[in-house]
């Protein structure tokens, strides 16, 4: 057994099952319900924004949320498969054509929005 399929069997028990989260993909504005400890108090606090990336496989796949706060663009990265994540949610199903989403970091207004699924292509 080589050293690969060594790591992937230690990890396979570290992930999450399949129907834990949603059928979302790039482009969805979903809500991360996200465990925040602060000293001996836990909450859990919802960041809600586009999918705008999926990084990596198994264990260690993260995926890249971004959201406007106060006219600044706000980015944040969230390992799929951590106890930290409670739930995501799917808000709204947006028409990507593209695996990753780094060009709504250069739009303004009106045209950072994502065309919806629901709709059609027009």
């Amino acid at each position: 057994m080589g050293q690969q399929q060594i790591v992937e069997s230690v990890t396979t028990g570290q992930l999450r099952a399949d129907d834990f989260f949603p059928n979302f993909s790039v482009g969805d504005t979903i809500n991360v319900h996200y465990t925040i400890v602060e000293g001996e108090k836990e909450r859990v606090q919802i960041f809600q924004g586009v999918l705008i990336g999926r990084k990596g496989r198994g264990v260690n796949t993260t995926i890249t949320v971004r959201r406007i706060v106060a006219n600044e663009g706000v980015e944040r990265i969230f390992p799929l498969h951590s106890p930290r994540i409670a739930n995501i949610e799917i808000v709204r199903q947006g028409d990507a054509r593209r695996a990753k989403l780094y060009f709504l970091r250069d739009r303004v207004g009106k045209s950072r929005r994502l065309r919806d699924k629901r709709r059609g292509l027009k």
